[in-house]
């Protein structure tokens, strides 16, 4: 069993193959996926398409880009999804510095909700961070005792410590197969094992081999298999692992 902790199949480049996709995913070993919401819209669509296919679970939240027009009313409606009881995480959310779409302070703001939000519901977080890995440790830190996961985590051993304190897990896509990614792959072997989770981040991010090509939950079991060499173990024991992690952390 594998299990991709953060795909977005709602995205419009699967319309066309949705069902395929899935499958695929099946015949791969991956048996269960977060379909992971970024605005209101894609949240709302994450429940409509886990209540299809078993062993897809949904999320609700506001990416970082879409913080600007997170508006009392959004808001309100996110916490509406997030409180159903087949949502299973809170988020995407986080900081996102690189081409800041919305302005850090509202992104700041939008994270603060997020992450109160999970601790009101007592459901875990995910969190997004590209370049702003300061700011995000310190709002965690503002949570102390919310349970949740660094999603695509690029950095490299330097800056885990701080989540890991903090409780939080840590997920790897499949960045860290590309070659120039040393530091990423350490940080990959240094997480405690049962902290670590792997993802596509789909239709993104796929992994070396298959890059500039649509990702899909499918090709997770390449970057499982990457981390499971990096880490000097079996593939199916490292599955095995990761999938575990997921089912605790996100009570699947």
């Amino acid at each position: 069993m594998i299990t991709d902790t953060h795909a977005h199949i709602f995205w419009n480049n699967f319309d066309e193959d949705r069902l395929a996709v899935i499958e695929r995913a099946r015949e791969a070993g991956v048996s269960r996926m977060l379909v992971v919401g970024t605005d209101l819209e894609t949240s709302k669509q994450c429940f409509e398409l886990c209540a299809q296919h078993e062993g897809l679970y949904p999320t609700a939240g506001i990416h970082p880009h879409d913080a600007e027009s997170a508006s009392p009313e959004i808001l309100a409606e996110i916490r509406a999804l997030c409180s159903r009881e087949d949502c299973v995480a809170v988020g995407e959310t986080g900081l996102d510095y690189f081409k800041e779409y919305s302005p850090a302070a509202l992104q700041r703001d939008n994270f603060r909700f997020h992450l109160k939000l999970a601790r009101e519901l007592d459901k875990p977080v995910i969190i997004h961070c590209r370049d702003a890995h300061a700011d995000t440790l310190k709002l965690v830190q503002e949570y102390p005792g919310v349970r949740g996961v660094m999603h695509c985590y690029t950095m490299g051993v330097e800056e885990l410590p701080g989540y890991l304190e903090a409780g939080l897990y840590i997920s790897f896509s499949g960045v860290v197969t590309f070659p120039k990614n040393v530091e990423n792959r350490a940080a990959a072997a240094a997480v405690p094992e049962d902290r670590l989770l792997v993802e596509t981040d789909c239709p993104f991010l796929a992994p070396q081999g298959k890059r500039g090509k649509r990702n899909e939950p499918a090709l997770v079991a390449l970057t499982l298999a990457h981390i499971a060499e990096v880490r000097g173990v079996e593939t199916e024991a490292l599955a095995i692992v990761t999938s575990a992690n997921a089912e605790r952390l996100f009570a699947l």
